[in-house]
């Protein structure tokens, strides 16, 4: 056998380091290590315990404060893992449910999902924006759905379908280009100035085969714009009477 022994002291300094609790000291991100404060001890810079650390890999980095455990092979602290997540007076719990699993952030926004009621939640604080990039395709099923979205919103597409067996719209309705409909068109109710319907420019009435012709009319009540007649014709610069059905 060759070196010497180690103590009794060096054995118990050995013992005391496999695991010692601390808070967290100092944190460098760009290493990913931290340093650690222990009783009167400061640890060097220390690698911490991710989540994973695999082709998936979590990064959540531990900040100043917070409780912590190093676990220290052979009671070498320079060789030491930092483990956090440790709740303390100063960091506590962030809830104190047995059903629910919840992520707070610094900036106050919470993600969490109650498993009791299976409901998943995320709140952002004000300001907070959400960013979903899908190069396919995004399909949801539920059996309702409400969006509000306070001042405006947007759906860029080269073909949307509404397939519903009623849509409502509550408020204007804006068509900046070619409305066509295949089904006919209804309506009521006093428009601009009081009319049901008002329109700007000159409309064009075809048949079927989609020529100008007689094929198309419109009448007022059972006035035909096409085949009406006039009563009380007279010569001259008379003025007939009104229009007959």
């Amino acid at each position: 056998m060759s070196g010497k022994a180690p103590s009794t002291v060096e054995l118990q300094r050995l013992i005391e380091n496999l695991v010692r609790a601390g808070t967290i000291l100092a944190v460098d991100t760009e290493g990913y290590k931290c340093r650690v404060k222990s009783g009167g001890l400061e640890t060097n810079w220390l690698r911490w315990f991710a989540r994973r650390a695999g082709d998936v890999r979590h990064w959540s980095p531990p900040i100043v404060g917070e409780q912590c455990m190093v676990f220290s092979p052979g009671g070498d602290m320079a060789a030491g893992f930092v483990l956090v997540g440790i709740f303390s007076d100063g960091m506590p719990a962030n809830g104190d449910s047995p059903n629910v699993e919840r992520t707070t952030y610094p900036d106050g926004a919470v993600i969490e999902y109650d498993h009791a009621a299976s409901a998943l939640k995320a709140t952002l604080p004000e300001g907070g924006t959400a960013d979903i990039t899908v190069p396919d395709s995004i399909t949801v099923h539920c059996k309702t759905a409400d969006v509000t979205a306070s001042e405006s919103a947007k759906v860029h597409s080269q073909e949307i379908t509404l397939d519903a067996p009623m849509n409502i719209v509550t408020g204007q309705l804006l068509v900046q280009g070619l409305l066509t409909y295949t089904a006919g068109m209804a309506g009521s109710g006093a428009g601009p100035g009081g009319k049901t319907a008002q329109i700007d420019g000159d409309m064009a009435f075809i048949n079927g085969h989609g020529i100008a012709t007689d094929g198309g009319d419109i009448k007022a009540g059972e006035i035909s714009l096409l085949n009406h007649r006039t009563s009380g014709v007279a010569h001259g610069g008379d003025t007939s009477d009104g229009p007959v059905p």
